[in-house]
């Protein structure tokens, strides 16, 4: 074949493998959800302590998230997996991924989310009026009440928007995890196309999952869109 030239046969081997693709789909989304679920845990404390704490909580939260974002995530996926003392643990059956690439993958990708997360949190919570938060101490709240009951609903709120660009990383930087040979997406796709006889099907196989993945961000995105305007606070951008 011709270099270039796209054949009908190689667009049935996509077709003859598409269950390939099904479960390294299902790994990049997995991964995501877990990486943002962490992120979110991790961020949200990281961002209020940035605004509300003082002292070298305040400064070690700061240097922390400074360190992460500046640190190559493909650095800190092979830093995780090759260094924390991980159990090796096996495959998972059905979906055949290692629980300990996976784990090390979610930390790297969890931490680093924080990171950036923590920064979206941080000026959602600033975005809200300090009269807010005195009105609630004046009605008996603690300050950590204030935070929770009063500042957090509508920091969320108003982190959407900062949210879905975090998203969208996120779910294309789970195919970094490639680089420590999880099944994700990506490395699924090149074990079809490296299958030995196989010297066709590799720009079938990249156009393929390039379309996977501008799917998976456009629907989520489109749903997070529908999720802000439902759920925005009136006037809260004026």
């Amino acid at each position: 074949m011709e270099p270039g030239v796209l054949q009908a046969s190689d667009w049935g081997f996509i077709l003859a493998n598409w269950d390939t693709l099904v479960l390294g789909v299902v790994v990049t989304v997995l991964l995501t959800a877990t990486s943002l679920t962490l992120g979110f845990g991790l961020g949200f404390p990281s961002g209020a302590i940035e605004v509300y704490g003082d002292g070298w909580l305040a400064n070690a939260v700061s240097t922390a998230g400074i360190v992460l974002r500046g640190t190559p995530i493909v650095v800190l996926i092979v830093l995780f997996y090759f260094t924390l003392p991980l159990p090796r643990i096996g495959t998972v059956p059905v979906i055949d991924i290692q629980l300990n690439a996976f784990i090390a993958a979610t930390l790297a990708l969890g931490l680093r989310s924080a990171a950036y997360q923590g920064q979206v949190f941080r000026g959602s919570i600033q975005s809200i009026g300090e009269g807010q938060l005195e009105a609630a101490r004046s009605v008996g709240m603690t300050k950590l009440q204030a935070i929770r009951h009063v500042v957090f609903p509508q920091a969320v709120r108003r982190s959407l928007p900062g949210f879905q660009n975090e998203f969208t990383i996120v779910l294309k930087d789970t195919s970094v995890a490639f680089a420590i040979g999880l099944a994700e997406l990506l490395t699924r796709a090149e074990r079809l196309y490296l299958q030995p006889g196989r010297d066709t099907a590799v720009i079938e196989v990249i156009i393929t999952i390039s379309v996977i993945y501008f799917v998976l961000t456009f629907t989520t995105n489109r749903a997070l869109d529908y999720v802000h305007s439902r759920y925005a606070i009136p006037g809260g951008t004026q």
